[in-house]
């Protein structure tokens, strides 16, 4: 089945967004990674959610995590505090996580390879229009998906 076929719509943010519309969306929608778009439309970055908690915990608490259990339930309130003011292009990980993609014609095994290889929940689908160096966001593969197919593909044998 190719890519395209296992496509579906995904929640995204775009680099110039605030960073708490990006936390928020990862938290309303349950996510298990962030999609960010750049300002064309084009996928930037997917950023797993576990990379996205980790920007709200202080690199003091990462060094030495012992400090985490010290650290009162109203000093871990304000963590999220740090987001106001900054965009999400300003908030990303250090770590930058490229946004893998595929092409629409991508068969499963390529995508799950892509998928496990770099250890992200999803892999975007990007159509390319021939002569065009930028492409078009078709939606996204998750690990969800390829699992139904696997089992569903598995039930017919």
């Amino acid at each position: 089945m190719p890519a395209r076929d296992l496509a579906e719509p995904y929640p995204h943010v775009t680099t110039d967004d605030p960073a708490v519309d990006a936390a928020r969306l990862l938290a309303e929608q349950n996510l298990p990674a962030l999609l960010v778009l750049d300002t064309d439309g084009i996928p930037y970055a997917v950023v797993p959610g576990s990379q996205v908690v980790g920007q709200v915990v202080p690199e003091y608490v990462m060094e030495d995590p012992l400090l985490a259990a010290v650290i009162d339930e109203r000093h871990a309130d304000a963590l999220a505090e740090g987001l106001a003011g900054r965009t999400v292009a300003e908030w990303l990980p250090r770590r930058t996580f490229k946004p893998l993609y595929v092409g629409p014609d991508a068969g499963v095994l390529q995508i799950a390879a892509v998928m496990a290889r770099a250890h992200v929940p999803l892999v975007a689908v990007v159509e390319r229009d021939s002569g065009e160096e930028r492409g078009r966001l078709v939606g996204v593969v998750t690990a969800a998906a390829l699992m139904r197919h696997f089992l569903a593909a598995g039930d017919q044998a």
